[in-house]
């Protein structure tokens, strides 16, 4: 049996589930709802809530399962799977790091907090001008959602510019929620590949180096990596040329 729970914010589906779990259900129940969401929502975030009681899928409704993956994960901007059921848990962590979305899992007497998971913002991007040059920030951990707020802010700025010289601090950077975050990075560097001249990275961790390779490869600006402490430094290479 799948349930859905009424009452949730906007974009978000929360579903119930227990019992033995059938293909009708999936018909019935869970498909409409998720294909009815994502057609008000480019994305929706999801909790499912498995037992207790549950009994497992026959085999229509894991067919069902993974159909309904395979043909809608483009839409899920968040997954949290509740359950005290190990083989779920288990699948859950094993396979999250590969799916395009942040997905995690929480034990059932912590629904609250995979409530709070689902609707909190994880990261942020802050955009800022300097004299002569764009900073801008990632922070804690970025999902797709926050490259849609951030592009606008970015074409702000960028318009009012003559010539741009971008500095990406990372000091702060905890890396992506799933692939999809990383796909919008990458899409929002290259929408803007022609504008900005000179790049520095800012960071403070060994893989955050490899920011600098990365960036070369979508953008035609000249990109240099700095560590943190560098960042005087950062600057005045910035502003050799944005005058």
């Amino acid at each position: 049996m799948i349930e859905e729970i009424d009452g949730r914010p906007e974009g978000t589906l929360e579903f119930k589930i227990a019992g033995r779990v059938t293909g009708a259900d999936y018909d019935k129940v869970l498909v409409p709802a998720i294909e009815a969401a994502l057609e008000q929502h480019d994305r929706i975030r999801l909790l499912c809530q498995v037992g207790p009681g549950f009994e497992g899928y026959d085999l229509e409704a894991a067919w069902d399962d993974a159909r309904l993956g395979l043909r809608h994960w483009s839409g899920f901007d968040r997954i949290a799977i509740v359950t005290n059921v190990a083989w779920i848990s288990s699948m859950v962590r094993a396979l999250g790091f590969a799916l395009p979305c942040p997905i995690a899992d929480f034990a059932l007497d912590e629904l609250k907090e995979a409530r709070l998971w689902l609707g909190e913002s994880l990261g942020s991007i802050h955009i800022d001008k300097e004299e002569g040059l764009v900073r801008v920030a990632l922070l804690g951990k970025l999902d797709s959602a926050v490259y849609a707020r951030a592009e606008t802010d970015l074409d702000q700025v960028m318009a009012s510019m003559e010539s741009v010289h971008l500095l990406v601090d990372l000091s702060d950077f905890d890396g992506w929620q799933g692939l999809s975050a990383l796909g919008e990075h990458l899409s929002l560097v290259r929408d803007h590949r022609h504008v900005p001249q000179r790049i520095a990275v800012l960071g403070n961790k060994a893989w955050q180096k490899l920011a600098e390779r990365v960036f070369s490869r979508f953008v035609t600006a000249d990109v240099r990596f700095f560590e943190v402490e560098e960042a005087d430094r950062a600057r005045a290479w910035l502003r050799e040329t944005s005058t």
